[in-house]
């Protein structure tokens, strides 16, 4: 068994490796990266966004940076048109959410950049960059 000495124990905890559960370091948010690719049935977007809504309340948005990446069917969460998500879209990128939009996924619905709200930003491609996100550290939230 190995035994870490108490002098190093003592520098972990002033540093903040370990933390208390809710908890969160001021100095740097916990980035999450959540992923729409399932249709809006049953209003589905609207609750993700209303979900990510009462986390940023909860925990607070100094605490978190989301990333939502929409492809496939998840792209229409993020149209301007959409009754659903707009408002919502709005409110959370005012609240520090970031939006994705994948651009394999509007080629093959022939949506166009001006479909969607100022909030969006465009990726290559919508997988590649959940999976990006994830290998630089982003925690993955499925809604």
């Amino acid at each position: 068994m190995r035994v870490i000495p108490i002098s190093v124990l003592a520098t972990f905890i002033l540093i903040g490796v370990f933390q208390a559960p809710g908890v969160f370091s001021a100095e740097e948010k916990i980035p999450f990266v959540m992923q729409l690719t399932r249709s809006g049935d049953d209003y589905g977007h609207r609750r993700a966004f209303l979900q990510m809504d009462k986390v940023l309340s909860d925990l607070g948005e100094d605490n978190l940076e989301i990333v939502v990446v929409a492809y496939e069917d998840g792209i229409h969460a993020l149209l301007a048109d959409n009754a659903e998500t707009s408002q919502l879209l709005s409110k959370l990128a005012n609240r520090g959410v970031t939006f994705r939009a994948c651009r394999i996924s509007m080629k093959a619905w022939d949506l166009t950049e001006e479909q969607f709200p100022l909030e969006v930003e465009f990726v290559p491609a919508g997988a590649v960059e959940v999976i990006r996100l994830q290998m630089q550290g982003y925690k993955y939230w499925r809604p």
